[in-house]
């Protein structure tokens, strides 16, 4: 049944992402908001090998996030929606962090949060729009939070997720802010989807802990 599922969120993602125009929005909105129904069905599905608390938190998440797909053509109420979805989504992720990010990763993270920092929120500031800019920064500083402890789990699904997540609203922050990006739509929902499958997905994902006795494992 998940492959199933699986299956139609990839034609469903498909047809809304390539096949549906711009009008009516009603209509557009409905067929954005399937591909989601089918993830968190997905979701529902999946076998909690994380914790159950994990499984929930992250459903919380893709409902939050579900909402957010229907009224981000009002911007602001969007932005502020899926701020709450990240929240979750790091609560999901710190309740099953096991270790420290790596050096490596850190500064890269930071690296990205500057750039963005400056290049978008600063052209809002630059532009007058104050509070735009602050809500641009508290964005940055979110989905950072979110990839940071999507890294401490250690889990490649919730990572994958993560990462996707950030460049999927990268995509977005920049061609709404900067440049106009060429197939924008396809660049922003194709990686926005296939996060949230990837997120999803991560409840099954198998922790491996050590006892006292590092020579054995408990699952």
């Amino acid at each position: 049944m998940r492959k199933i599922l699986l299956t139609a969120i990839v034609i469903m993602g498909a047809i809304y992402i390539f096949f549906i125009p711009p009008d009516p929005v009603g209509f557009k909105i409905f067929m954005k908001l399937i591909p989601m129904a089918l993830i968190i069905m997905f979701a529902v599905m999946t076998l909690p090998l994380v914790s159950q608390t994990y499984k929930r938190i992250v459903i919380a998440g893709l409902c939050v996030c579900m909402i957010a797909d229907g009224v981000i053509y009002w911007f602001m109420a969007g932005l502020i929606t899926f701020f709450i979805g990240h929240l979750f989504y790091i609560f999901a992720f710190k309740s099953a962090s096991r270790k420290r990010v790596p050096i490596w990763a850190a500064i890269l993270l930071v690296l990205y949060g500057v750039v963005m920092a400056i290049w978008i929120a600063g052209s809002q500031f630059a532009n007058g729009e104050t509070i735009l800019g602050l809500a641009i920064l508290a964005y940055i500083a979110v989905i950072l939070t979110m990839g940071w402890m999507a890294i401490r789990t250690r889990m490649v699904l919730a990572i994958t997720g993560a990462l996707l997540f950030m460049f999927s609203d990268s995509v977005l922050a920049i061609d709404r802010f900067i440049i106009d990006i060429p197939y924008r739509e396809a660049f922003v929902m194709v990686t926005y989807y296939a996060a949230q499958v990837f997120i999803a997905a991560s409840i099954g994902s198998r922790v491996v802990k050590y006892s006292v006795n590092r020579n054995n494992l408990i699952r």
